[in-house]
């Protein structure tokens, strides 16, 4: 599994570069995390310039962060669709594009946003960068729903385990009031087929393998920003 590290320097430059494709008139998916932050940070900072976009955020994170940088917003069902989406991700595959997301519990507004993008640039530094996907596989489920979907992640070959929240007593709570449960499932042979079985346990509200979204990489590194397209 690769490290959740990377440096600041690395992910600005990544979330920098997909910033400086965003034009005039463009509707925005704004992704969560601390790339995708600063792809809404340079955003921020060209909107402050004149750039004229509309934001949709993927979070309460990512709002919170946009409206500091005076990024004006909408929620995704009062736009007709995104123009590009950025976003970061845990661990994402260069040859296929296919990522894991839900380090931050929200990847299932971001597959919405995602999906709804005309394109959707990914962002990360190089520890995000995998041969294979082996990440833990976060898992949004209805509270009711846990014991089964727990059961069921087990069926095809993972080991579940319910996301406890770090500052509080209890489970992390999703922004849509919902658990995770990270499924550890090793190397992903076949994400698609893996993520279609996810999709189809009752209880699952989203899952965060990302299989055939993104259109663009930018990996950013001590040396400048890589972009891989599809």
């Amino acid at each position: 599994m690769k490290s959740t590290g990377g440096s600041s320097d690395a992910k600005r430059r990544a979330g920098e570069a997909a910033a400086e494709g965003v034009t005039d008139g463009m509707v925005v998916g704004l992704g969560t995390g601390s790339t995708a932050a600063h792809a809404i940070r340079a955003l921020g900072a060209a909107v402050d310039d004149g750039l004229d976009i509309v934001g949709v955020p993927t979070s309460f994170a990512s709002r919170e962060l946009a409206i500091e940088q005076g990024i004006p917003l909408a929620d995704l069902d009062e736009v007709d669709g995104l123009d590009i989406a950025i976003d970061g991700a845990d661990q994402i595959v260069l040859e296929s594009g296919n990522c894991i997301k839900g380090g931050g519990a929200a990847h299932a507004r971001e597959k919405l946003v995602a999906a709804a993008a005309e394109e959707f640039h990914v962002v990360v530094d190089p520890t995000k960068v995998a041969e294979q996907l082996d990440h833990t596989v976060a898992v949004e489920v209805l509270p009711a729903a846990r014991t089964g979907v727990e059961a069921a992640v087990e069926k095809l070959g993972g080991e579940p385990s319910l996301r406890r929240a770090a500052n509080k007593d209890g489970p992390v709570v999703t922004d849509n009031g919902n658990l995770v449960v990270d499924a550890d499932f090793g190397g992903v042979d076949d994400p698609a087929e893996l993520a279609a079985s996810l999709s189809a346990v009752p209880g699952v509200v989203e899952h965060g393998l990302f299989v055939s979204y993104a259109s663009a990489v930018y990996v950013g590194s001590e040396d400048g920003v890589s972009e891989t397209t599809y």
